[in-house]
C-alpha cells in the first residue's frame, strides 16, 4: 500500500520550558494531516521536568 503524502510527523515543544530556564526540553511526536489543518497545531500536553500541563507548539 501507498502512503498518504497528507499525514506529515510533526515534533510539539513546550513554550512554558523554554522561558523558564529550566534544563531540558519537553518533546513531543505526533502527526496532522497537511490538508485539513495547514496552521501550526497547539496542544496541552504533560510537562514530566515542570510536572504539570502545559501548552505544547508545533516546530519547524
Amino acid at each position: 500500500m501507498a502512503r498518504s503524502k497528507n499525514r506529515i510527523q510533526v515534533i510539539l515543544e513546550c513554550t512554558e520550558h523554554k522561558t523558564s530556564g529550566l534544563p531540558g526540553t519537553s518533546r513531543y511526536i505526533t502527526k496532522k494531516n497537511r490538508k485539513n489543518t495547514t496552521e501550526r497545531i497547539e496542544l496541552k500536553k504533560y510537562n514530566p521536568i515542570m510536572r504539570k500541563v502545559t501548552v505544547h507548539k508545533e516546530i519547524k
